[in-house]
């Protein structure tokens, strides 16, 4: 009948009528011993005692009445289930184009296991965080292409962003102008209410036939935000310099070298910030105060269906005190 996991009360005021149940039974008590009679005699010896059931089972119209009494309350307190269902609407959402950079130097060490998987990780975060949006991948290093066009099919992106490896099929380099404006060609037409780009590079722009500030003027152009994230420790870092025999990566120190100036110019002139990431909590927080600064509205609707349960309760008191009336007017008439 009842599901009390999820019942309310919509009048919870009626069950301070309970406090006066000890007050009724106490009186039920002082009643019933006023109403037994007594009759003084010597000795009994002379009669027959012999003990009847139904005087002893007189107290349960009273119990009756007062279950009665404790359905009728309960149903006054109208006990109802409800089941919420809610609705979401999102607004038109946010276009994100990730710009990664997968020259060399992203395989340095300083963040475990390296740059670029670090990266990958934190990126992936990212996408899950951001399910009413959409998003594509672009990478480049001394030149660029699109991984994934925008789209809204997270599955897609993730598996794209888990297939980035570095490889010698780009020019060695770092082409932040090129990532930037196929970056912003991507997200050009879009009709998105917002537009954003994160880029992200471990070294100075040395590569590349865009310069960034002439993509730069493209982004604020077409009114897209840019955040920028400069990778890497300071000083110095194990990174690769070189192929050995076998034909594998041989690592050493290496100067870590970030054009922080450009970074920061391609972020305030998009209206961005220019984050700095040194280690892997860092780059984690950085992602997360993007996911923060960009969030995406959505509207909630929620629907409320109540199911009184009131009735039962009223019906069952009916049929209680009925066979209270019935029993005290034929089995209990001459003891009650």
């Amino acid at each position: 009948m009842f599901d009390f996991n999820n019942i309310t009360f919509e009048n919870p005021q009626w069950f301070w009528l309970f406090l006066f149940f000890p007050i009724l039974i106490a009186w039920y008590i002082w009643k019933r011993n006023l109403q037994t009679p007594e009759v003084k005699i010597s000795s009994i010896k002379g009669f027959k005692v012999k003990q009847s059931l139904l005087p002893r089972l007189r107290p349960l119209l009273f119990v009756l009445r007062l279950i009665c009494l404790a359905l009728l309350i309960t149903g006054m307190a109208r006990p109802r289930t409800v089941d919420v269902t809610s609705k979401t609407k999102k607004t038109q959402g946010i276009d994100i184009i990730m710009a990664i950079d997968v020259s060399p130097s992203m395989l340095a060490r300083d963040l475990k296991p390296n740059r670029l998987e670090a990266l990958k990780s934190v990126a992936s975060e990212f996408i899950d965080g951001r399910p009413n949006d959409r998003i594509g991948l672009v990478v480049y290093a001394g030149e660029s292409f699109t991984k994934t066009p925008i789209t809204s099919d997270k599955a897609i992106v993730q598996s794209a962003l888990r297939d980035i490896n570095y490889s010698d099929l780009l020019d060695n380099g770092t082409a932040i102008g090129m990532g930037l404006a196929t970056s912003v060609n991507r997200l050009k037409d879009s009709k998105a209410k917002s537009k954003v780009i994160i880029l992200l590079s471990d070294g100075v722009n040395n590569s590349g036939f865009i310069d960034p500030k002439i993509a730069t003027e493209l982004a604020v152009e077409y009114d897209i935000k840019v955040y920028t994230i400069g990778l890497g420790s300071n000083g110095t870092a194990m990174g690769p310099i070189g192929i050995d025999a076998s034909g594998q990566l041989r690592y050493g120190p290496t100067k870590v070298e970030i054009d922080e100036e450009l970074m920061t110019q391609i972020a305030e002139q998009t209206k961005g910030q220019y984050f700095r990431a040194t280690n892997n909590e860092k780059l984690e927080a950085i992602y997360e105060e993007i996911n923060k600064l960009e969030k995406t509205e959505v509207e909630e609707s929620k629907y409320y269906n109540y199911e009184e349960k009131y009735r039962p309760l009223v019906i069952l008191a009916g049929l209680l005190f009925l066979v209270e009336i019935i029993l005290r007017n034929t089995v209990f008439r001459s003891f009650v």
